[in-house]
């Protein structure tokens, strides 16, 4: 059963709402999200690699966020993406998890996948935790 958004959380804005990101677990351990390829591709009928690195900035920085906690602040300092395979169709699916998890530096590892499970593509994003 997936976890829910957590209360302070904000609903999902600006690029995760045009891009059709939809975070389906909130866990610190294990984030999911999901985003269509439709309205994603570039010219050529592939989903589009800013658009794979846009979720896996968007699930990664959440994760950040989760681990700082509420009132605190994070922004993605590194982001490295490998892809592996092409999305043509469907529904993309992100598992972001936690690599380390420190005091002022986050980083996490994000593996997508398409509608059969195949990967398309794998990241690492290191986030800063703003200090107060």
């Amino acid at each position: 059963m997936p976890t829910p958004r957590p209360d302070w959380a904000p609903e999902p804005t600006g690029l995760d709402a045009k891009l059709g990101i939809v975070i389906t677990d909130f866990t610190a351990d294990r984030m999911v999200a999901t985003m269509p390829v439709a309205g994603n591709e570039q010219p050529h009928g592939l989903l589009h690699g800013g658009a794979t690195c846009a979720l896996v900035e968007s699930i990664g920085s959440w994760a950040a966020a989760l681990h700082a906690g509420p009132g605190r602040q994070v922004v993605g300092i590194e982001l490295n993406a490998s892809y592996l395979r092409a999305a043509t169709e469907g529904v993309v699916t992100a598992v972001c998890t936690p690599v380390r998890r420190g005091r002022t530096l986050a980083t996490f590892l994000v593996e997508v996948t398409d509608d059969q499970g195949r990967p398309t593509a794998t990241a690492r994003l290191t986030c800063l935790v703003k200090q107060d």
